[in-house]
């Protein structure tokens, strides 16, 4: 739902703009800029990159975006960190857990600019697919003492559910709307979606947020 109100708004502002506005975009060889968002799914946190693009034909551009999302974790890794916890607390006291999912990532593909009657905004779509590395990072703690690394002596042992890391294939989709500020500066707001084809059930990330960089 949060993706459809998402997309709509960033249509609906570029169709506003476009009647406020006269002129079309200056041409550019490309465009470098730092990107923050907001990565939600089963939990939200924050995610941070940057990407570039260059173009290769009119309204098509080939680009690479490289970043890191802080948390993807999935409902699975707190519920089985729940379970650890609790045969934990069996002969401890004082037992708490955290969970967190951070995900490194690197993409390239296409992003085509939309065709537009007038106006400075330019909507856009872009698909592409790369690698990610995705790395469970679990903590157990009994009192105040972190014991992670040493469950073993409470006879408990960590499977590949709660710890280790992989790097798998990832498709990446997007859309947004580029607004050229002044001269070279642009701003770019957008939506990404990401598919993590990891091992166990996948992993669904969702991006929205803006990117501020320059044109060249």
């Amino acid at each position: 739902m949060r993706v459809g109100i998402l997309v709509v708004c960033l249509m609906a502002g570029a169709g506003v703009a476009q009647a406020q506005t006269g002129g079309v975009p200056a041409e550019s060889d490309g465009y470098i800029e730092v990107v923050a968002q907001s990565a939600f799914g089963n939990v939200t946190s924050q995610s941070f990159g940057v990407e570039a693009g260059y173009t290769v034909r009119t309204a098509t551009q080939v680009f690479v975006e490289v970043g890191q999302a802080r948390d993807t974790s999935p409902s699975t890794l707190g519920a089985n960190a729940q379970l650890i916890a609790g045969a934990l607390a069996q002969s401890q006291s004082g037992v708490g857990f955290s969970v967190r999912q951070p995900m490194t990532f690197g993409v390239a593909g296409i992003r085509y600019i939309l065709p537009t009657n007038s106006g400075t905004l330019e909507p856009y779509v872009m698909a592409g697919g790369g690698i990610a590395r995705v790395k469970k990072d679990v903590k157990f703690t009994v009192g105040s003492n972190d014991v992670t690394s040493n469950l073993q002596q409470f006879g408990i042992v960590l499977g590949s559910d709660l710890t280790g890391s992989e790097t798998k294939p990832m498709l990446s989709l997007g859309v947004g709307v580029a607004w050229p500020a002044w001269r070279q500066l642009v701003l770019d707001l957008q939506y990404r979606y990401g598919r993590v084809f990891t091992s166990d059930e996948g992993l669904n990330v969702n991006r929205a947020g803006i990117g501020v960089g320059i044109r060249f």
